[in-house]
């Protein structure tokens, strides 16, 4: 603000001229209308903010929810539908601090991943393991669990959180500031589980996390992005490749080797892309990091035929990782910023799977097929992918008790679509997804089960697709493939805090009756 410049109105209703950028996500899928969009600057102006909300008579009775954005990832209309009345927008609050009396740092809830590399970082040496988009915000990325690059090293970021403050609302429609920690039982302990992987939009409105005993990134890191022609690629070239990749990180679990901390994504793009990309990142402050990325190279490119060279095609969230073909080494927070990108300002439909094991025969199948080499060859989209991140290893044995319930994967999966807004194509690009979904998973249903191969879905890559019994036909509903055994106690946490249901969208923890 100008010094001297009286402060805008915080309530943007329509007609101003920033209710346009306001009232939608950065998935440009979604666009809300709401009677306004409320910016709030501190706790106490959110707990106003909701309680005036809560007071107020819907102007149209098809838009009655209450919606919180963060930084507006939300991959569903969750937060930007068509029934959306008012959106309290917790952007402003970014401040980041150490608190002296929580013996912890501070993070307001809507800070940006990019806000904790570029501030916590420099300030105290220690890292929020979260997630490689700069732009996310983190009221969404820390209640769904939070996973990142430094994830396989360092396990999770909600397993470093220590407290949270939320606004919630009574049910005689009053609100309130509550504050609980790791340490508090009963009610208060439990709405602090609820927020260590329960998803955002379920119990009120985060305005403040606090974190315990954060880790330390590397100082350096060797940073590799390549890539191999798909012109090159058989079906047996993409077999051994994915076959390769999968028992690499099933037999490297151990985060107290740098072949169990290596991070990597692959990124199966659509044929008409041109290219499949490989980003792989490993720490090198013990000495050892060069020869596990020179083993995980070996492993994964030496089984193959085509040859890998440089990436030169922008691979769905990642435009090209530049002069990396051979491994470079860079300062943490230098490649940090290399690879963090969020793409373009576009619509996309999304779909997750956790794999407790390599790829079979019939997975590896369906990809190779969907990915445009037998179904959907007249498909043309270089911004469809299937991107393979590497999981588990310190993920795998929690630091405490958390909502997440994926604990043992070794593999998370994201498929991706992308289409600008007005796109004609756009039925195309939602049918190549649940298509390709639906064939990856078709002996289970069409979705990845809780079971011995698969565990589930990943609650911070929402899919509505999961709760249509035309897109799942297994006996396990969305609840479970998110939340697993979790999902009970989720619901009594919401009962308990959420009493009047204000915190709702199409897959939001339900209460029990």
């Amino acid at each position: 603000m100008i010094e001297g410049q009286a402060p805008r109105d915080t309530v943007v209703p329509p007609g101003d001229k920033r209710y346009p950028a306001l009232s939608r996500g950065f998935n440009q899928r979604w666009i809300a209308e709401p009677e306004y969009v409320r910016l709030v600057r501190s706790p106490e102006e959110v707990r106003v903010a909701l309680a005036d909300a809560l007071r107020e008579r819907p102007r149209d009775p098809r838009r009655t929810r209450i919606t919180v954005r963060s930084g507006g990832h939300c991959y569903e209309d969750f937060v930007c539908g068509d029934d959306v009345r008012v959106i309290l927008d917790v952007s402003p609050m970014c401040a980041i601090a150490h608190d002296p009396v929580m013996d912890a740092y501070m993070v307001e809830a809507g800070a940006t991943n990019w806000h904790v590399y570029s501030h916590l970082y420099p300030l105290s040496g220690t890292a929020l393991p979260g997630g490689s988009c700069y732009s996310v915000g983190l009221g969404g990325h820390i209640t769904g669990g939070g996973f990142g690059l430094l994830s396989r090293q360092h396990g999770l970021t909600v397993d470093y959180l220590y407290a949270v403050e939320v606004a919630v609302a009574g049910p005689d429609r009053s609100v309130q500031l509550v504050t609980a920690t790791r340490d508090d039982d009963g009610d208060l302990g439990e709405l602090f589980w609820a927020h260590t992987g329960g998803g955002g939009g379920n119990f009120g409105i985060v305005t403040r996390f606090w974190f315990r005993d954060l880790p330390e990134p590397p100082e350096r890191v060797l940073l590799t992005g390549l890539a191999w022609n798909w012109a090159d690629f058989t079906a047996e070239d993409f077999t051994a490749l994915l076959t390769a990749y999968g028992e690499y990180f099933r037999d490297h679990q151990d985060p107290r080797d740098a072949s169990g901390r290596l991070f990597a994504l692959l990124k199966l793009n659509h044929v008409s892309n041109g290219q499949i990309g490989l980003i792989a990142q490993v720490d090198l402050d013990d000495g050892t990091g060069a020869d596990a990325m020179a083993g995980f190279l070996e492993a994964v490119d030496g089984r193959i035929r085509p040859p890998a060279g440089a990436m030169f095609a922008p691979m769905g969230e990642h435009a090209p990782v530049a002069h990396a073909a051979l491994p470079r080494v860079l300062p943490w927070l230098t490649a940090t910023q290399a690879l963090n990108a969020s793409g373009e300002n576009r619509c996309g439909k999304y779909k997750s799977a956790y794999f407790r094991e390599p790829f079979d025969s019939g997975h590896i199948a369906a990809m190779w097929d969907y990915l445009g080499n037998d179904k959907f060859r007249d498909y043309r989209n270089p911004q469809a992918l299937i991107q393979v991140d590497s999981y588990g290893s310190a993920i795998n044995t929690p630091r405490h008790d958390t909502a997440v319930r994926q604990r043992d994967s070794i593999l998370k999966l994201q498929y991706q679509v992308y289409w600008t807004r007005g796109d004609v194509d756009e039925p195309d690009h939602v049918d190549w997804i649940r298509q390709t979904y639906r064939a990856t998973f078709a002996d289970t249903g069409g979705v990845p089960v809780v079971g011995d191969a698969t565990d589930g879905c990943y609650i911070s890559y929402p899919d509505a697709d999961l709760s249509d019994p035309q897109w799942n036909a297994s006996e396990q509903p969305w609840s479970t493939l998110y939340y697993k055994d979790a999902y009970r106690r989720l619901q009594r946490v919401k009962e308990q805090w959420d009493p009047l249901d204000v915190f709702r969208h199409r897959q939001s923890v339900r209460p029990r009756h």
